[in-house]
């Protein structure tokens, strides 16, 4: 987490969180969600505006996070904006030399392959974080499976977020935690 932004939770600690404004696409795309968005419906039936802001992006990935729930928030400045998921709150991008990197560019280890019920594909990082494979990597991830690499686990879809610990529609908590 930035400096800055823990030294604003510090200075104000009691900043109202923030729900439904914002969402992580199945690619690893922030939206930002309007009142008009939010009220057309949930995420990702109503997406909102595509973050295409480079800097925005890389504040918002440098300072993504879970609390304790095993919801997924960016933290700015005071505020915690919960993140409505699409799918895993980590989208994986295969490399060509073989190395899997999240959407916000940390590299991990593999240590389990999942397939769910309509053929997506996840992998589990060393932590025990789950994260979809991107749509666009999956020639490189059938290389993985072929070569022996990956063996993948059946599973379903909607048992992964109690399986792996989060939430893909945050609920306001009951309070804001102090400042780290």
């Amino acid at each position: 987490m930035d400096d800055i932004v823990k030294a604003a939770m510090a200075k104000w600690p009691n900043v109202p969180h923030c729900i439904g404004w914002l969402g992580l696409d199945a690619r690893g795309n922030w939206y930002m969600r309007d009142d008009r968005t939010q009220a057309a419906g949930p995420f990702p039936d109503s997406k909102g505006s595509l973050l295409q802001h480079q800097k925005l992006i890389e504040f918002i990935q440098r300072n993504y996070a879970a609390d304790a729930q095993g919801q997924w928030y960016f933290q700015n400045g005071p505020q915690r904006v919960y993140v409505d998921l699409e799918n895993t709150p980590w989208i994986w991008r295969l490399q060509p030399d073989g190395r899997v990197l999240s959407h916000t560019g940390i590299a991990v280890a593999v240590t389990a392959s999942l397939l769910d019920e309509t053929g997506h594909l996840y992998l589990v990082a060393d932590d025990g974080a789950v994260g979809l494979v991107h749509s666009a990597d999956m020639a490189l991830a059938a290389d993985a499976v072929e070569a022996g690499r990956w063996s993948p686990e059946a599973v379903q879809a909607n048992g992964l977020p109690a399986r792996f610990g989060f939430v893909r529609r945050p609920q306001a908590p009951p309070a804001n935690p102090p400042a780290p």
